[in-house]
């Protein structure tokens, strides 16, 4: 399994941090020529390997952590994205209902997104939050996952795990999944909840 981190900001650092924590090797690349970020990503690790668009979303699984309304850029990167997994990171403040149709901002990604299994994860923490070790207190921080494809669930799961996180499903995008989506100016109910999960 290859990954990829696109969006090099505070949410993308955070999510290459957790990567670099388990000597994981991840691609990240944002629109800009990727020796202008090479610097940030020595900083976090090893691991963390700048790349181009064009290369980075040749990755089995690619962390979406862009701005919303910058999705659609990202998809035109490739033609096709049958076989790949992409886990929607964005969240859609702002955005009014009536822009995405009335469906959940992450429908929208993943009609984007032709051919594509779409998770929505690890959006529901602030940048300051995700960028922590996910080890508290002798527990897991827990992310939340929704997605339409159970087997897409179930591998970003593991990768979850992985990376020392405690995946909590919801269910599918229209279901559990509204619960970490952000709706015109409002938030899902556990988007900001910082919770953490110990293992009996």
């Amino acid at each position: 399994m290859s990954y990829a981190i696109i969006g090099f900001g505070k949410i993308g650092q955070a999510l290459a941090k957790a990567f670099a924590r388990n000597g994981i090797e991840v691609s990240v690349a944002t629109t800009r020529a990727p020796q202008s970020f090479a610097p940030d990503a020595a900083a976090i690790g090893p691991t963390i390997i700048p790349k181009t668009l064009a290369d980075a979303v040749k990755a089995d699984i690619v962390f979406l952590a862009v701005h919303f309304q910058s999705h659609r850029d990202v998809a035109k990167a490739l033609p096709t994205w049958q076989g790949k997994t992409i886990v929607d990171v964005t969240n859609a403040y702002g955005v009014p209902p009536e822009e995405l149709g009335g469906q959940p901002s992450s429908r929208a990604v993943a009609q984007a997104f032709t051919g594509a299994k779409l998770v929505k994860g690890f959006n529901h923490l602030v940048a300051a939050v995700l960028d922590q070790n996910p080890a508290v207190h002798g527990g897991r921080r827990v992310v939340f996952l929704a997605s339409d494809d159970d087997g897409a669930a179930d591998d970003i799961d593991a990768l979850a795990e992985k990376l020392g996180f405690a995946p909590i499903k919801l269910g599918e995008l229209s279901e559990g999944g509204l619960l970490v989506q952000a709706r015109g100016n409002s938030w899902g109910r556990l988007i900001f909840k910082d919770l953490v999960k110990f293992d009996g």
